[in-house]
């Protein structure tokens, strides 16, 4: 491509929503192009890469024997009311109805859909197993998009649906993907792990996010050097406490004037925070009840996805609590709230403190702390689970050992959804004896703008992005100093030629543009491969740059021609 006829626009400043290095070198290179908050068009550079990341995604997944389709991405609600997730999904989900009123939801994923076709066309065991995918786009409302591709609310997606007679069919077709997924990720040139990872709206039992390690990632993960341990931080396990021994003191009510935190208290009364038990306090929206109240020790912090799975309910149907509204119903006091008394209200107590004893816990009442509160004497909870969030440092749940965090963007994601979809839309077929059994399925997304996304932020540097010649959007550039130098405009258009003839991607700054300009843009785009003819053109003699290194090395231009052919060649 000519780059003198390449529709092609980079801006100089950073923008003013750009907040991560992603979105400001996909920006500033005129990859894409922002519509409005969270939705973004793909620019000719940007679309190339998309495409080499799609093409990578689809090569893995035909491998394993996987077969593209494509859906709408328009769902009629009752397949989704089916399964019960028009409402559990919550205002995430971009609804929309047509001209006669019927509804429908842009969708955000499409494990109904895929159902649906399957139970109306598979009958027979012969016909499985099957995987079905597609690349398309999503859409999820957000709340607060931000960082550019990373989190909006339209998106491209690969999302495969596996289809098996039995848990053992599941098993292998889900460890194709984790393998697939591993591949595609490798050939990406991306630095990735991947981790347990809690189920979400999609639900189902396993699962395992592929992280890309990032500083600005969204996904916080934990992990343990000393065993193979590796979540996320919502999903690890926290290892209680070992169980006291101590025995049960009578309680004893305390004033506590103006203690209202854990570390007021815990000063006040000369305690450490994990001789406390804290309270905080939500309304839950579409259950019996309106209000829960969640305990534990004092010095741990609340794990919401553990409440949230622990409670059964949809992550948008809970919030804290205005507790003035609260106390009205529950007999709670802001500050001061314990599990004795409450009343109207769901208690769910952190594991921990089953084996806990003494422990200084709200008196609901105002300035008023008990002491030696200890369960199953003096309260009892509806629900009792682990809801602790782990933490640096702390200890492993698998081996003990003190665990270490880091962060990642999330660009893919694996599930065992077992029979969650198909029992709900029946979607059954029968074996070898005629008799009808469920089919048993798993789902495997990927993220193929937020994997270009994370692409970028592993591979920048201060001057722009730094592609990794797999999903570059040209392999090379050949950058003429003077184009009106004759013998500098003949060599390059002979290099460009011959490049172009063994199929390497290649771009030709033939602009009439300040040398320095043009080195710029080259770097900020990201192109892997740079070479400058300049002065001694006449001699066939060529500058020869990796994007990725500083220097340059003087060589003939059959010789870059040569060395340009290898890297494109390694890189497949």
């Amino acid at each position: 491509m000519r780059m003198s006829q390449m529709y092609f626009k980079t801006l100089r400043e950073v923008p003013a929503e750009a907040e991560i290095p992603s979105h400001i070198w996909l920006l500033r290179a005129g990859m894409i192009r922002k519509l409005v908050s969270g939705v973004y068009g793909f620019m000719p550079l940007g679309r190339r890469s998309l495409l080499k990341i799609e093409e990578i995604v689809r090569e893995e997944m035909n491998a394993k024997g996987a077969q593209e389709i494509l859906m709408s991405a328009i769902c009629p609600a009752e397949l989704w009311q089916e399964t019960g997730r028009w409402q559990a999904y919550g205002p995430e989900m971009w609804r929309l109805k047509d001209r006669n009123q019927r509804e429908f939801c842009l969708g955000p994923t499409h494990e109904e859909i895929f159902t649906d076709i399957i139970r109306n066309e598979v009958d027979s065991y012969r016909q499985l197993p099957l995987n079905l995918y597609q690349i398309q786009t999503k859409y999820r409302d957000e709340k607060r998009p931000r960082f550019g591709l990373m989190r909006s609310r339209e998106f491209i997606m690969k999302d495969a649906y596996s289809f098996d007679r039995d848990r053992e069919g599941l098993d292998k077709s889900y460890q194709e993907m984790y393998d697939a997924y591993e591949k595609v990720f490798t050939r990406c040139g991306l630095s990735f792990r991947a981790v347990e990872a809690d189920t979400g709206a999609i639900g189902g039992s396993d699962s395992h996010e592929f992280t890309a390690l990032s500083e600005y990632g969204e996904s916080e993960i934990v992990y343990c050097e000393s065993c193979d341990m590796a979540a996320t931080r919502e999903r690890a396990g926290f290892s209680d406490a070992a169980p006291s021994e101590e025995a049960m003191l009578p309680m004893k009510e305390v004033h506590t004037p103006g203690t209202k935190t854990i570390a007021a208290v815990a000063e006040y009364l000369g305690l450490k925070e994990e001789q406390t038990c804290k309270a905080l306090l939500f309304q839950v929206d579409g259950q019996e009840y309106k209000y829960a109240a969640a305990f534990l020790r004092g010095d741990r912090e609340l794990n919401m996805t553990k409440l949230i799975n622990a409670l059964k309910i949809p992550e948008h149907a809970i919030e804290f609590a205005d507790e003035n509204a609260m106390h009205e119903e529950t007999g709670c006091v802001g500050g001061f709230t314990g599990p004795m008394g409450l009343r109207n209200c769901k208690l769910i107590v952190d594991s921990e403190l089953v084996g806990a004893r003494n422990l200084c816990a709200g008196a609901c009442k105002a300035d008023h702390h008990v002491l030696n509160v200890n369960y199953g004497r003096d309260y009892k909870a509806d629900v009792v689970a682990d809801l602790k969030l782990i933490g640096d440092g702390d200890p492993c749940p698998c081996c003990g050992a003190p665990v270490k965090m880091t962060r990642g963007i999330e660009v893919g994601q694996v599930f065992k959804l077992g029979t969650k979809y198909s029992e709900a839309m029946h979607a059954y077929y029968k074996d070898e004896n005629q008799q009808e059994k469920v089919i048993v399925m798993g789902c495997y997304g990927i993220g193929v703008s937020r994997t270009l996304a994370a692409i970028v932020e592993q591979h920048h540097d201060e001057d722009g992005i730094i592609w990794p010649m797999s999903v570059a959007p040209y392999h090379a550039i050949i950058t003429i100093v003077n184009p009106k130098d004759e013998a500098q405009l003949a060599l390059g258009e002979a290099l460009y030629q011959e490049l172009q003839a063994a199929k390497v991607e290649v771009l030709l700054d033939d602009r009439q543009e300040r040398p320095g300009v043009k080195f710029k843009d080259a770097d900020l785009i990201g192109i892997p491969v740079r070479v400058n003819v300049g002065k001694k053109a006449g001699e066939g003699l060529v500058e020869f740059k990796l994007r990725a290194e500083k220097g340059t090395v003087e060589m003939t231009a059959p010789e870059a021609a040569a060395e340009i052919r290898r890297l494109v060649e390694e890189s497949r």
